[in-house]
């Protein structure tokens, strides 16, 4: 577990590294496909998570992902330049529109996940599955304001 914890932050790191060096307008698809796969590697660390609290594994093995969660929000906001929302994006257009809003849903994302990563670290199982619940709804409420509904497959 603690080797695919350490496999999604190098892949989310190499993602935002990506994402950093990408910030002109020819370059917008390349922060595009950036953002998703560390929305991918974020949900993955999700599922991971819930995996240990359903089992009533050891949550403190958890931190690292929980850490990753915490820099993934904190790095978010600059993930989305002006230019950066043409091509094959599924952010709305509010991510631009209303940035001071943006930038609060990613700031309280940061500061639940770094609330988790404590719990985490005391090795408070019953404390960090509820913290889990409040961090997975700080990412939602971003999503529904600030990303297209995902379509049903089917």
């Amino acid at each position: 577990m603690i080797r695919t914890m350490s496999v999604v932050g190098v892949a989310l790191s190499a993602s935002l590294l990506v994402a950093a060096g990408a910030a002109r307008r020819d370059d917008a698809d390349q922060l595009i496909a950036a953002r998703q796969a560390a929305f991918k590697l974020s949900g993955a660390t999700f599922g991971n998570m819930k995996g240990v609290i359903d089992a009533k594994g050891d949550v403190t093995k958890l931190g690292f992902g929980a850490r990753s969660l915490a820099e993934w929000a904190h790095a978010l906001p600059g993930l989305f330049p002006a230019g950066s929302d043409g091509g094959t994006t599924k952010a709305l257009p509010t991510v631009w529109s209303d940035r001071a809003g943006f930038l609060k849903a990613a700031a309280t994302y940061e500061t639940e996940a770094r609330k988790l990563a404590d719990l985490s670290k005391a090795g408070d199982a019953p404390g960090f599955a509820a913290q889990w619940t409040v961090v997975r709804g700080a990412c939602k409420a971003c999503h529904d304001v600030y990303h297209q509904p995902e379509t049903p497959r089917g």
